[in-house]
């Protein structure tokens, strides 16, 4: 199966043209604010040197979010246009789930971090059962830094874009759960295409594609959370 995969949730801008498990080609660039400029630019040159057109294709997968406002929908936009014009499935890959792709066979507890608000994030909890299936040990949440922390229970490996801007910050405050706090390597920190390629591939062998009516998943805050912040903010008042 001939797959192209688009990630435009973050700062950066993956894009991958995958056969099966082989990755043909690939881009991984900054685009933080571009990704309208480039992202047409970059999947013609991949698939131009792959010799493909968008017609050989055998499917379309794209990050859903959560993730940058901007960099979602430009992924989106792109992708159902190439849709509109060839008529091939699309599938829609929620980001941390893609992330947690990153660490396939990954024995522990995985939890991808991204940036959300100035000060949030938005994670997940995942667990790889051998190196065959992904699940889910929680919804996609958004919070402060210091309800992740909260959170965290027992060992964990952590990676992401959110981890990386504020691991100094994250590991003051667990605190004594900090030792549990295990960083991924540095290749399996940012968002890839090729997980979302791996992760599509599952839900095009189920008939999981999108239908017309798709819009980029925006994590809404807990009911808890948000008494938090208020309380916090009423408390920071003169």
């Amino acid at each position: 199966m001939k797959i192209l995969a688009v990630e435009t949730a973050t700062s950066f801008q993956s894009v991958a043209v995958m056969e099966d498990d082989a990755v043909l080609a690939r881009s991984d660039e900054p685009a933080s604010g571009a990704h309208g400029r480039t992202l047409v630019p970059v999947i013609d040159r991949l698939l131009a040197t792959t010799g493909f057109s968008l017609q050989d294709l055998s499917g379309l997968a794209v990050s859903i979010g959560p993730g940058s406002f901007t960099g979602l929908r430009v992924g989106l936009a792109t992708l159902m246009g190439f849709r509109s014009v060839t008529k091939l499935p699309l599938v829609t890959v929620p980001t941390l789930e893609a992330l947690a792709w990153n660490l396939r066979g990954e024995l522990r507890p995985v939890c991808p971090l991204l940036k959300a608000r100035t000060g949030e994030l938005y994670w997940a909890m995942f667990q790889w059962q051998a190196t065959v299936r992904l699940t889910r040990l929680s919804g996609d949440r958004v919070g402060s830094l210091a309800s992740w922390a909260e959170s965290i229970t027992g060992p964990v490996v952590v990676l992401g874009e959110g981890w990386q801007l504020n691991r100094e910050e994250l590991r003051r405050l667990g605190g004594e759960r900090t030792p549990w706090m295990v960083e991924a390597s540095v290749s399996a920190m940012g968002a890839s295409a090729v997980s979302v390629g791996l992760a599509a591939r599952e839900r095009f062998a189920r008939g999981e594609v999108a239908g017309e009516g798709i819009a980029p998943q925006y994590v809404q805050r807990a009911e808890a959370e948000l008494k938090w912040a208020a309380k916090a903010m009423a408390n920071a008042e003169p």
